[in-house]
């Protein structure tokens, strides 16, 4: 293989702070490269550099041998580079071919032309997207194809993928691996940012690793285990920390029953589903995706409304309740961290202060009352303590954050109303290994003090790892209970599918 891509002796700041530093990274033709580190480490940074997102504080870049300097997206685009983004990029109002077609239109434009001739290129790449249909009513896998067929029809000769299977259900994860699979075999070169260690090491080349913004080693992935890429992404290893309990941990003996949900129903989504939850517990909820696990916690938070007739009961403490809003949840101590934290989870353009203010002002606001902002930062302060908020200063933009960080400061947020439980919706998604011990040790500390806590995971070990009890749900419904003695990963995705 030859170097398509050299970064050397590499450096971005932004205020003055590196983001990373002193990189030399090459990238060859036709391999598939895969890009690790903890939160924070400048793993999106650098791609962005490549992608033209960012210019180089320092060093420079190659390309085919020759030294460019990319001003913009569009040139790093003519330049045969494309970048798949976390959020993706796509214009919602337009339809599928438009946003493909989109700065290649010719001066006149037949939209059934354009259409047939889309539909002919998406089948080309084995996707089956409607080209008629608007990009807002995709799902997020369909609005990944639409985004690579974009690249490929811009004949890109590298895509950068930011976290591609974060929010993909299995089966699009399998459909994404054969895709860059077939991508490879054209000579097209493959980078993509990955928190699943297994994914990396399944699908990739090569591997390279950067912590704390130094690049700390590229290797062939046939050189790697998942231990030495977690001894390289954080210094140590995390195998004892990392679901390393599983089968040995004693459960927490039940508390007060804090929850009973009693035959609700809303739709087709949820369908007579009854289960219990109590105090200085984690109870596990588990489920493949369309379970309806996350919409019969939504309900529970007053997110989401129960059918009016025949939608069940729902007691708190013993006492029945009906949220038609959040408010009265929050007020009666059950807060929902959610598992789409940019869509839902935080004020992107505010600081960390003033989101967790925000959350504080949640639980009980006197419109009489005026916010200090001094008291906002310390309370700020005292949470980022707590989490391990890392930022580049005390009033940094929670959009400036890694998405590490940003879960913390979601959870913070939450936190802060002092609740009595917690719904946490996929806690660790998006997030690297570091992060996933100091979440789960905060979830356990939650537990310890009495707290009820209900965990949707789709990931068996962080399940096992974690809960006291677990719930497996399946079409609507939880249709199993297990306990930590019972519980195996056969068991549970017998009980989910079966």
């Amino acid at each position: 293989m030859s170097a398509f891509i050299e970064l050397r002796q590499a450096t971005k700041e932004f205020r003055g702070v590196p983001a990373f530093k002193n990189v030399d990274l090459t990238l060859e033709k036709g391999e598939i490269h895969a890009i690790v580190g903890e939160n924070g480490a400048g793993k999106s940074t650098l791609t962005k550099i490549l992608a033209g997102v960012y210019p180089l504080t320092a060093g420079e870049m190659l390309l085919d041998g020759k030294p460019v300097k990319l001003a913009s997206p569009a040139e790093a685009l003519a330049s045969g580079i494309a970048m798949v983004f976390q959020e993706t990029n796509l214009v919602p109002s337009m339809t599928v071919a438009q946003n493909i077609y989109l700065g290649d239109e010719k001066f006149f434009n037949r939209l059934r032309s354009l259409y047939i001739q889309a539909q002919r290129f998406l089948l080309s790449l084995n996707f089956y997207v409607d080209p008629m249909a608007q990009v807002s009513a995709l799902g997020a896998g369909k609005k990944q194809m639409v985004e690579i067929a974009r690249a490929v029809h811009h004949h890109a000769r590298l895509i950068i993928f930011d976290e591609p299977t974060a929010t993909l259900t299995p089966e699009e994860k399998f459909h994404f691996f054969n895709l860059a699979r077939r991508l490879k075999e054209q000579g097209m070169t493959i980078v993509f940012i990955s928190h699943a260690l297994e994914e990396a090491l399944m699908l990739s080349d090569r591997i390279t690793v950067l912590r704390d913004g130094e690049l700390v080693v590229t290797d062939k992935t046939q050189n790697f285990n998942r231990e030495r890429i977690i001894q390289a992404m954080v210094g140590r290893t995390l195998s004892g920390e990392l679901y390393g309990k599983t089968g040995t941990r004693v459960p927490r003996p039940y508390g007060e029953k804090v929850l009973a949900i009693e035959n609700v129903s809303m739709g087709n989504t949820v369908r007579n589903t009854s289960f219990s939850v109590y105090s200085g517990q984690v109870t596990g909820l588990f489920g493949l995706v369309g379970a309806g696990r996350t919409e019969t916690m939504k309900i529970v938070a007053g997110v989401l409304k129960r059918d009016f007739f025949h939608g069940g009961s729902i007691r708190l403490n013993g006492r029945p309740v009906r949220y038609r809003t959040p408010r009265p949840a929050v007020l009666d101590g059950i807060v929902y961290v959610t598992e789409d934290r940019k869509v839902e989870g935080f004020f992107e353009t505010m600081s960390i202060a003033g989101n967790i203010q925000v959350g504080r002002l949640a639980k009980g606001y006197n419109p009489l009352s005026i916010v200090s902002m001094t008291e906002a930062r310390e309370l700020a302060k005292e949470w980022s303590a707590k989490l391990g908020v890392r930022a580049i200063n005390p009033n940094a933009r929670v959009i400036e954050l890694s998405g590490g960080n940003q879960q913390k400061v979601v959870v913070a947020k939450a936190l802060v109303q002092k609740p009595k439980l917690v719904i946490f919706d996929e806690p660790t998604r998006g997030v690297d290994v570091g992060t996933i011990v100091e979440i789960h040790n905060f979830i356990n500390e939650l537990a310890d003090q009495g707290i009820a806590v209900v965990m949707i995971s789709s990931y068996l070990p962080e399940i096992l790892a974690l809960s006291d009890r677990i719930l497996i749900a399946r079409q609507g419904r939880v249709v199993e209970e297990m306990t930590i003695a019972e519980a195996t990963e056969q068991r549970i995705m017998y009980a989910a599918v079966h």
